[in-house]
């Protein structure tokens, strides 16, 4: 058995969906390499160490620049904010660690391809953290596309829909609200929620050529959680873009954090010449399928209970009809990512694969600013 010894910097909401896939993930997913926790960073030294004795961490670090010179690490997991990916990632590459970088991959493109530059030329494995391409239904999904059995593809739309920023009392900055600051963000719900959209959109339909966007910020100043000085808020509220990809199809894209009613409302429907499919976050264990080759008395749309042990994943969980969860997606990814390591096989998404999806989100920005079509 080859140790993977992690090093987490950060130990927020995606430090323990992390932190319990490097703990479930061998268990369930038997690979050569095996995480261990080694060591947790984070600048609060008090709740660094008791995010440690909860999750089983070895050590705690206060500066990331330390734990990037210790030996005893393999791998570093980005989990900071998003204006602090690039420095650290940079870092990582050239101490010759192996990076796993959470979402958005960067700040902007210009960043992003600094990022993958770094990687590449360091020769490290790099994956970042799109975990829904990880729900057995969505790879079912892409398994059906990639059959052929939609034939040509006319239409994919999704839409990423909350709800927990209507109040004008939520601060921007600070732990829990840094998404709402566009310093430490980059942007608002279209580098938060529709980064995952176009993500698996560029991974079930392939590369968006251009795109024609309109944003919002619906209440336009703010008080920043740590200075307490109400300021400007620079982030989109929410975004909505429409796209054509390359293989000719027709995209629709939508979110925003002012859906009232809508906590985590993540859908996606594609429409092909024979057949269509949809998929919905809140019963992320079944796929819709419609086939028009079926009988016209029984033609209709189909729910797939994604269970069974033929189905992606689930051979390693219980038995057909017992569903799984949001955190088995970050499980999932870990098991792939060890695999490559036993493989030698790249895992996506890499850097490079996300650099796209960061593109992508640019160009609906600066659609959205400039008021017209934008190639990507």
């Amino acid at each position: 058995m080859k140790q993977v010894r992690i090093g987490m910097i950060g130990y927020g909401f995606m430090g323990r969906t992390h932190s319990n896939a490097y703990l479930q993930s061998p268990r369930f997913f038997p690979t050569e390499h095996r995480p261990v926790l080694k060591a947790v960073c984070a600048r609060n030294k008090d709740k660094a160490e008791e995010f440690a004795d909860r999750w089983g961490y070895e050590s705690v670090e206060t500066d990331w620049r330390e734990l990037l010179k210790r030996d005893d690490i393999d791998a570093v997991d980005i989990c900071t904010p998003n204006n602090l990916h690039k420095e650290i990632a940079i870092a990582a590459a050239a101490a010759g660690k192996m990076i796993l970088c959470e979402k958005p991959l960067a700040m902007n493109s210009a960043e992003g391809e600094e990022m993958v530059e770094a990687v590449e030329k360091a020769g490290v494995a790099n994956m970042v953290w799109y975990n829904y391409r990880r729900v057995p239904a969505v790879t079912l999904a892409k398994q059906i596309i990639d059959s052929g059995k939609l034939g040509r593809i006319f239409h994919y739309r999704a839409n990423f829909l909350q709800d927990w920023t209507i109040s004008e009392d939520v601060p921007q900055g600070g732990t829990a609200t840094w998404r709402l600051d566009v310093q430490a963000a980059g942007s608002g719900v279209t580098g938060d929620l529709l980064a995952h959209c176009i993500d698996t959109a560029l991974w079930l339909n392939g590369s968006i050529t251009n795109v024609t966007a309109m944003t919002e910020t619906f209440v336009k100043e703010r008080v920043h959680a740590e200075t307490g000085e109400k300021k400007p808020v620079g982030i989109d509220d929410a975004c909505a873009f429409l796209c054509r990809f390359a293989n000719g199809s027709l995209g629709l894209f939508e979110s925003t954090r002012y859906a009232r009613g809508h906590k985590a409302l993540y859908t996606f429907e594609v429409n092909g010449q024979h057949a269509s499919l949809r998929w919905d976050l809140h019963d992320l264990h079944r796929l819709e399928y419609f086939d028009h080759a079926d009988e016209s008395k029984v033609r209709g749309w189909r729910s797939i209970h994604v269970t069974d042990s033929d189905h992606p994943y689930m051979g390693n969980w219980w038995v057909p009809g017992l569903q799984i969860g949001y955190e088995h997606t970050f499980i999932h990814q870990v098991a792939d990512f060890l695999k490559g390591l036993d493989t030698g096989e790249e895992v996506h998404p890499t850097f490079r694969d996300a650099l796209e999806t960061q593109r992508v989100c640019d160009a609906v920005l600066n659609s959205a600013k400039q008021g017209n079509w934008e190639n990507v």
